[in-house]
This record gives structure tokens, sequence and C-alpha cells, in this order.
């Protein structure tokens, strides 16, 4: 890579203060972050770096959902791959603008968001949505809050959450069976009048009472989000972040804990008949339906969006657990991880504090 950077160190020039082309100094930093560590130093030592830096977070992160990419990429073809495309490019215009306005550097935190957003995404969306779903979450969900690391809420879930509600109708008719064929979709472009074969996902067929076979839906081969459907390469992928602690075991632990043991609880307490049309199936099953797992590995674990208190954490998972247990259940969203992943956001902040200030309290009463 030294020929790179070669490369790189004789253009600099170009895009310092008093270069012709300054004002795309963010997009060139950007642009230089992601291939090597900033080569900027301390004034004076210690010179120490911290191992658990953006760069490794976002690294992690992206390695993570290499086997959920693949298989969206295989079950999907290649139109999967320009959602790929349209997301970053949208969501990196919206990044550099604010970032050049700002004159600040582009946060390396939108390549995590770029490749994540359209795996939340039905495979046969309207590519136009995807760039306005992204642009919508980038400049709401995080410019206007300050930018990566101030932002509230987690900027993809923020865009998914805005088409869901904006463009009902496209969301819905945009779920596609994944191709059978031993070369999946790859030999097709998926268009809603020609190749796509629409299909219901396992919980919207749950309501009326059909239940997917678990095999396929720990496979892929179910109609879905194309990053959500198959839950062996999810469950792969977390176990990953977990092992690298770029997750927090605590959060993953709650929410399927909670989601478990409040799902036990309305079916011992004769609340809930899974054995009744227009419900869920079991509690396994309906541990692998839907985006439940990728929102707890992905999205919930989201270091900024989520709290930094170790104990806030088991409640934060908790709340976002059962709150899908609640809209899963009792309304009439079929699916509920989005929202009660974006209400743990906003409960995040108070939970810190609220557990800051119960150990300050402790610690005075100690002494």
């Amino acid at each position: 890579m030294k020929w790179l950077l070669k490369i790189i160190d004789a253009v600099r020039p170009t895009f310092e203060e008093g270069g012709k082309l300054k004002i795309f100094k963010p997009v060139f930093e950007a642009l230089e972050y992601f291939f090597f560590a900033p080569s900027a130093k301390t004034l004076g030592a210690p010179h120490v770096r911290d191992p658990l830096d953006l760069k490794r977070v976002m690294s992690m992160v992206i390695i993570s959902v290499v086997p959920c990419v693949l298989s969206a990429f295989y079950f999907f073809g290649w139109r999967f791959l320009a959602m790929i495309i349209v997301s970053y490019a949208s969501g990196l215009a919206v990044e550099a603008i604010f970032a050049i306005t700002r004159k600040e550097s582009i946060n390396e935190g939108f390549f995590v968001t770029g490749i994540l957003f359209p795996l939340i995404l039905p495979p046969n969306l309207p590519l136009w949505m995807v760039g306005v779903g992204v642009a919508f979450g980038v400049l709401i969900g995080k410019e206007l809050f300050g930018g990566t690391g101030r932002n509230l809420f987690n900027p993809a879930l923020v865009g998914r959450c805005f088409l869901s509600l904006a463009y009902p109708k496209a969301i819905a008719s945009s779920w596609v069976e994944p191709s059978h064929e031993l070369i999946g979709g790859l030999k097709v472009w998926i268009t809603p009048s020609l190749d796509a074969v629409s299909g219901a996902t396992p919980l919207a067929m749950a309501k009326q009472g059909g239940f997917t076979d678990t095999a396929h839906m720990l496979f892929g081969s179910v109609s879905g989000s194309a990053g959500e459907t198959s839950s062996i390469l999810i469950i792969l992928g977390g176990i990953f972040l977990l092992l690298t602690r770029v997750a927090s075991w605590r959060t993953v632990v709650g929410i399927l804990g909670s989601f478990i043991t409040l799902n036990a609880i309305l079916i011992l307490g004769g609340v809930v008949d899974y054995s009744m049309p227009g419900v869920f199936g079991p509690i396994v099953w309906h541990l692998f339906a839907g985006g439940l797992l990728f929102g707890a590995f992905f999205m919930a674990t989201d270091p900024v969006t989520g709290p930094a208190n170790n104990t806030a954490k088991w409640f934060y998972g908790i709340i976002i657990g059962s709150t899908t247990v609640l809209i899963r259940n009792f309304t009439g969203y079929v699916e509920g991880v989005t929202f009660a992943i974006l209400l743990g956001n906003i409960v995040a902040p108070i939970l810190d504090e609220i557990m800051i200030a119960i150990r300050i309290r402790r610690l005075k009463y100690e002494g």
C-alpha cells in the first residue's frame, strides 16, 4: 500500500489551505483515513492510542455483516448491489455537504450506516426510495444533532422508520421470494413486473395463521429484508462482534432474554394463544422470525445511541426486547424491532443518568 500512500502525499497540498481543491478537504481526508490511520500526532507525550478507536469499530462491524451482505447478494442478485451503491452515494453526499459547511472531516461512521441501511430494507424497494431514506436518516438522525458521536438515534433506523411511515404501500409490496436456483439471483435483475415473485414475510404469514419452517429462516430461503433472512449468518456475525467487544453482550442478552421471558409469561398466563390464527408462532420460531436477531446484534449495540453504563445496558436491552413483543402481539404492525430500538435510543441517556446518580449516592453513603 506504499504506492497509494505516495499518491496521497503527492496530492495532499491540493486539498490543504491555499490549494485549488481546499473546499473538498473533508472528502479527501475521509478517503485517506479509510485506508490509513491519521498522520496527526499529539503535541506532547504520552503518545497513546486507544485500540478501540472509531476505525476499528467501523472495520469490525463491516466485517461482521459481510456474511449477510454476501447472502443478500446471492439470494436477491445484482439489484441488492445497486441498493448498496445508492445508499453510499446518497448518504455520503449529505455527509460531505455538512462536512464542507462545517469545515470538518467526513466521519468514518457512515461507512457502517451505508452498508447496514440496505440490509434492513425490502430487496425490491425502488432505488430512489433507498436514496431518499438514507439521506433522511443521515440528515435528521445524525447531522441535525451535530454529527457522529452526538446523534440520539441510529441513522439507519431513522431512515427505515421514515420509509415505513411515508411509503407504507411501497414497503408492503416490495417483499420478494429469494431465488432458489443454484446460482441464486445472480443472473437476473429483479423488477416488480417481470422477475419478482412476491411473497409475504414469515411474520406477515403468521398473522394469517401460517408458519414458515424454522429451517428456512435459519438458512435464508424466506422473504424478508435483504440482510435479515438467514438467522445463522446473523448469529455468526453477532458472535464476532461480541468476541471483539465491539458489541455489548449485556445489551444482546437483555434483548433476547426479555423477549423470551415476556413471550413465555404471555403464553403461560393465557394472554396469547399461538395455536390461533392472527398471532405468531412458538417462542423459538418467534426468535428467528423478522429482524429481531439483526436488530439485537447490529443495531441496538451501536455505542453512540446506546447507554454507556453497564447496568443501564441491561435495562436498555430489556426495554427493547419487551417492546418488540408488545408491538408484535398487540398492534397492527407485524414487526416492532425498529420502533423498539428507537424507543431505546430515547431512554438511553436517561438510563445512564439514573445509574450514575445511584452510584454517586451509594458512594456518598459509603463515605
